[in-house]
């Protein structure tokens, strides 16, 4: 029965890559690091600022979890699949066992399933790993405490708790398409090292072509980018269209990876495991075509319409800052009266460009405060903000003290709690 056959081999490879150092070092990495990476926080005052959510670290287990999320797939989720899939094949021809291999009443077609089901198999439990331990990680050593959201509101207990663990679920697909890239470079090059290092590659491409181009259409075919549509869970109502395009994405690449790499390896002549006649022709081969790729890569990312606008920008700070400032004046005590409210103009531009596409941006909030309706402003208070924008619709927007106050703050129970308005996080849909 093939299903048998191919579920013995998948037993064969797991049990090979079980006695293994890279996987034993993953599996150390993944359950200490979330703990060491919180207790080295707990120690100082620092905090990870660039990364989403990272003011709220001393403050929120859940920020803790989602800074861990990350940085995990950024590059750890790259390179455990590129540890788990990346040597699979390259190390028969390395070691000339193919011939073993395949003589023992296992066809090719079993054992390519197999070590793509061993591999796809191990790759989701330490992804899983990694997850329960950043959840506990920052239930155990920082907290319960609320978080705020990208819409300016404050998220606790079980609501905050759901929104984490889907979003490191969210990821797994774009795992799966990391560890099929993986397969096929080392399918197709019979190089380990190849295998082992494409996907932390293909990973650095994807995070340096998040920098340039307006465009959406590109950014949404990388693979990398799928890790980002947990963003749309914790935005001012939860929007999934990223997170369904993402999904087809996925499928499409480990579809194709896993395609190529079969047809590569099934035209294969395995004659004693050896390896290409030349040692310089692949490399070389591939060191053109990924050349070719990025430059074409590079020129398409402005293809497709704009997914970060002035408009967009405007709407998500809006939103964020009118709520933030009812939160800080409650924090300080000094709650927004029943017959006044803000009213907020935000005007921004983007530094020496159009006002359109990733990059740096500056915004003030014009904040006039209005005592009763239809009465004129009282005073006009701007607010300025440096906004770094990413292609994927998030952004980090921080203001000086000298506006805003300091970046920790005591509330009315003599609290130090993070000042909501220094830091300024948030998530729009390109879509």
């Amino acid at each position: 029965m093939t299903r048998a056959r191919i579920l013995s081999v998948a037993r064969v490879e797991r049990r090979k890559l079980r006695a293994q150092a890279p996987l034993r070092v993953l599996v150390l990495a993944g359950v200490a690091g979330p703990f060491a990476f919180a207790l080295v926080l707990r120690l100082q005052n620092g905090t990870p600022a660039d990364a989403l959510f990272g003011t709220w670290v001393h403050q929120s287990g859940g920020a803790l979890a989602l800074v861990v999320l990350s940085f995990a797939a950024n590059w750890g989720f790259p390179v455990i699949a590129g540890v788990l899939a990346g040597d699979l094949f390259a190390s028969e021809d390395r070691h000339g066992t193919w011939k073993t291999v395949l003589t023992r009443s296992r066809s090719l077609r079993d054992v390519f399933a197999g070590k793509v089901l061993a591999a796809f198999s191990y790759a989701l439990a330490l992804a899983l790993l990694v997850a329960v331990a950043s959840v506990v990680a920052g239930v155990v050593v920082v907290g319960t405490g609320d978080l705020v959201d990208f819409g300016g509101r404050v998220l606790g207990g079980l609501g905050l708790l759901w929104r984490v663990v889907a979003a490191w679920l969210m990821c797994l697909p774009a795992v799966l398409a990391y560890a099929s890239l993986a397969v096929l470079f080392s399918v197709a090059t019979r190089s380990g090292i190849v295998g082992v290092l494409g996907p932390v590659m293909v990973a650095l491409l994807t995070q340096l072509l998040a920098l340039i181009g307006k465009g959406v259409i590109v950014h949404m075919l990388l693979i990398g980018t799928a890790f980002d549509a947990w963003h749309g869970l914790f935005a001012d109502g939860i929007f999934l269209g990223p997170w369904l395009v993402s999904l087809l994405v996925c499928a499409a690449w480990i579809a194709g990876c896993l395609a190529a790499s079969w047809r590569i390896l099934r035209r294969r002549e395995f004659v004693a495991g050896a390896a290409p006649t030349s040692a310089w022709r692949l490399p070389v081969r591939a060191g053109v075509g990924a050349v070719a790729v990025i430059a074409l890569l590079a020129l398409g990312s402005g293809v497709g319409p704009a997914g970060v606008t002035g408009a967009r920008l405007r709407g998500t700070l809006l939103t964020e800052f009118r709520r933030l400032t009812a939160l800080q004046q409650n924090l300080l005590g000094h709650p927004i009266p029943a017959t006044a409210h803000y009213r907020i103009l935000p005007v921004c531009n983007k530094r020496g460009a159009a006002p359109v596409g990733p990059g740096d941006w500056s915004c003030t909030m014009n904040v006039y405060v209005v005592l009763a309706s239809g009465q004129q402003p009282l005073t006009d208070t701007p607010v300025a903000y440096d906004v770094s924008v990413q292609s994927n619709g998030c952004l980090k927007a921080s203001s000086p003290p000298n506006y805003v106050g300091a970046p920790m703050i005591t509330d009315t129970r003599g609290r130090r709690v993070v000042n909501p308005l220094v830091v300024i996080y948030g998530c729009f849909n390109i879509l």
